[in-house]
């Protein structure tokens, strides 16, 4: 049985793959632009119109690129029999609607969706074990 943990959130994603008692650690980075818009740019004349900077096409693209990152996780777990879910603020949820709408195969794998803060490598590989009710002083029995 090949259990799969994942901690995401938008700067990148780390999957814990745990099959015939043997665990396995990959990182996928998420290739996000991340923008800080500076105020809009005074015209010349006295009282003109300011420009105003558009959020609207940072937040189109960034939409994009969430879509893109959220199938290259997708594609990497595509054979996983179980899968848990973790990450810091929305980043799990918006992962979860995401395998909903274009995975449904996997959104029925999905045995937990848990906000978590960020943790070492040592501490999310524990968590994942501990999330499908292994041991490490007890290898899975499969």
């Amino acid at each position: 049985m090949k259990r799969v943990g994942i901690w995401l959130d938008k700067l990148e994603a780390n999957i814990v793959v745990l099959k015939n008692g043997k665990e396995n650690l990959t990182n996928i980075p998420s290739e996000l632009d991340f923008f800080n818009p500076k105020g809009g740019a005074r015209s010349k004349t006295k009282w003109g119109p300011q420009d105003v900077v558009q959020d609207s096409k940072y937040l189109e693209r960034e939409k994009h690129q969430l879509k893109d990152y959220f199938e290259k996780i997708a594609e990497h777990i595509s054979d996983a029999d179980q899968i848990n879910i973790f990450g810091p603020a929305e980043a799990p949820e918006k992962f979860m609607d995401a395998l909903k709408t274009r995975h449904s195969h996997l959104a029925d794998k999905v045995k937990k969706v848990e906000t978590v803060d960020s943790m070492t490598e040592n501490q999310f590989k524990a968590l994942v074990k501990q999330s499908f009710g292994m041991d490490d002083r007890f290898p899975e029995q499969t």
